[in-house]
């Protein structure tokens, strides 16, 4: 892997485009930037609070999970720490930027009547609508529990398709489109539902879905992206790296970074194999080649 960029604050949300470069957010700045190949980093949006994930809309905009932040982060000889700081947390968001003005709108705050936590992941399908988690917030003497959402992109329509979950994180889509996994970061478990319609997803009695995998040892799961063939890759934590799951199995194996906080990976270029990876815990964007190809998204810039 070679490092496209360093000195970034929790880097999160890599988006590979079209031209070879490359989108990626900072959580503990609340930057949304564009990474050159050559290192180049150009500020596109301050967003505030703390962008999350990010994804390509229908309409070429990017759409961003805002955590609302509420914690002070600093890098010091080129490791991440971290402290809440509630006071500064300002509340989630979903939040639309304009990647040619880099203007930014905050499209949904609010979901069933309730105000949204702490956004994290985001996978538009194909029919133009998107699947975000929300992953709760947390501080010294309490725990908020996340959910999974659905929206469209024009600001019409949120609903809350699961509640109660404990930690949600990466979200993606099967190659197929029938399955939605996330995952979970406190269990390090990968789950999946079956989609039965627009934004809805099977019901399991006494389950959000399916545990598609769970992690032994001491590993905390982040967010995700899914190869062309299937198998689902998860930046991972503590003992970092990328965790490939295959879902027909629920066999996984790792790709080391040296990096304790893997936190993202996006697949690119002309035949998919270029990989961004997030390493926040020493605030990199890394590059590199993968062995296979990732599944195209639904839409691209």
């Amino acid at each position: 892997m070679n490092v496209a960029a360093s000195g970034l604050l929790i880097p999160e949300g890599p988006v590979a485009l079209s031209d070879g470069t490359a989108l990626v957010v900072e959580v503990g700045t609340g930057h949304l930037s564009r990474v050159w190949p050559d290192g180049r980093i150009a500020l596109v949006a301050d967003l505030g609070g703390g962008p999350n994930g990010a994804a390509i809309g229908p309409d070429g905009a990017v759409y961003i999970c805002n955590n609302g932040g509420g914690f002070d982060c600093a890098l010091t000889d080129g490791q991440l720490s971290v402290t809440l700081a509630p006071e500064r947390y300002v509340g989630g968001s979903i939040q639309r930027v304009d990647l040619n003005s880099g203007a930014a709108t905050s499209l949904y705050t609010h979901a069933d009547g309730k105000r949204l936590l702490a956004p994290n992941d985001i996978v538009f399908g194909a029919d133009g609508g998107f699947w975000f988690t929300d992953h709760g917030t947390s501080t010294p003497a309490a725990k908020s529990y996340g959910g999974i959402y659905h929206a469209l992109a024009d600001g019409s329509a949120i609903r809350r398709v699961r509640s109660g979950l404990l930690s949600p994180n990466g979200i993606g889509l099967s190659p197929d489109g029938r399955w939605l996994y996330w995952t979970d970061t406190l269990s390090s478990r990968l789950w999946r539902a079956e989609i039965t319609g627009a934004g809805r997803l099977r019901d399991y009695p006494g389950a959000p879905g399916e545990v598609v995998a769970t992690a032994s040892g001491h590993i905390l799961f982040d967010s995700l992206a899914v190869e062309a063939n299937g198998l689902v890759c998860i930046g991972s934590i503590i003992r970092g790296g990328i965790t490939i799951v295959d879902p027909a199995t629920g066999a996984y194996d790792q790709v080391p970074v040296d990096d304790a906080m893997v936190t993202n990976i996006a697949f690119g270029g002309e035949d998919g194999r270029d990989v961004w990876i997030t390493a926040a815990g020493t605030g990199r964007l890394l590059r590199g080649r993968w062995p296979r190809p990732g599944l195209p998204l639904a839409f691209t810039a």
